[in-house]
């Protein structure tokens, strides 16, 4: 029975995950005749002017986004697992969940509207900025943050109530204890309740990395309203993307989503081994 289970998600995972993965890396060393190209579409990709502009764009956006993530939503948890009015703590899980429903390319069309001054409901708050107008708003430096917040708004509010359900399974008796011997709620959160939550807060770095190194609807969508004033190269999958359905070099495009392959899995080995995620308890 258990093998039943298992093997839809076996077969789609192959199909749609493994297959996949093993054909870009066969086109990243082969040239379009088929032959072996040794590391020359990494070359063409290292040597491309855009490349590296759009490495510092993604790495830019991850690290604002996954310190965002990690602190915000690890506080917004502990505070939302401290109230004990139970209603006014489901409305606060069902509030940060909700953005989440407006996914992908709609919450960024959502976003269009926030961000200009024209037509924005917090217009007065990017007047004040200095900002009068759309294309200032999404200007080449503002880019990461406003990539980090339109990600954070659709993704926080899920982990923020798995973390939720992460915070219910820490022993009563232990935060009852603590409290006991006198430790305050910020005591507790800090020397009980985040060391147990490592390992979730690893998790959701690993996830939220993965997600973050496929950047391309926010940018491409923007890129598209604002007349390329955002570029449509800014990340490497819209590099990757460029390759692939404009200069119709499919072995560039493999060898630019297997380098985000290894930078991702690198960086997921480096959470994995500093946040215990498989340690035995």
């Amino acid at each position: 029975m258990s093998y039943g289970f298992v093997l839809p998600y076996t077969v789609l995972a192959a199909v749609f995950g493994v297959f996949p993965a093993l054909y870009a890396v066969y086109l990243a060393f082969t040239d379009g005749a088929g032959g072996f190209a040794g590391a020359a579409n990494f070359t063409k990709v290292f040597d491309d002017f855009r490349f590296l502009p759009a490495v510092g764009h993604v790495a830019t956006f991850l690290l604002t986004w996954l310190a965002a993530l990690v602190v915000l939503v690890t506080f917004l948890a502990v505070v939302v697992h401290a109230v004990r009015v139970r209603w006014l703590s489901r409305t606060l899980r069902l509030v940060f969940y909700l953005p989440g429903a407006i996914a992908g390319a709609s919450s960024v069309l959502l976003w269009l509207f926030v961000l200009d001054p024209t037509a924005s409901p917090v217009a007065g708050l990017l007047r004040l900025a200095g900002f009068d107008r759309f294309n200032e708003v999404i200007g080449p430096g503002n880019l990461p943050p406003i990539f980090a917040i339109i990600a954070f708004w659709t993704g926080a509010g899920g982990w923020i109530v798995i973390m939720y359900g992460a915070l219910n399974n820490i022993s009563q008796e232990m935060l009852e204890a603590a409290r006991i011997d006198g430790a305050s709620a910020v005591q507790i959160a800090w020397r009980i309740q985040l060391p147990l939550l490592r390992k979730w807060i690893s998790y959701m770095a690993i996830m939220s990395l993965a997600a973050g190194t496929q950047l391309f609807v926010e940018p491409q969508l923007l890129s598209q309203a604002s007349n390329a004033v955002v570029p449509n190269d800014y990340s490497l999958n819209q590099l990757a993307y460029l390759y692939a359905f404009q200069q119709n070099d499919f072995n560039a495009a493999a060898a630019v989503s297997l380098l985000l392959l290894i930078i991702a899995l690198a960086l997921s080995a480096v959470f994995v081994t500093r946040g215990g995620l498989f340690e035995r308890d």
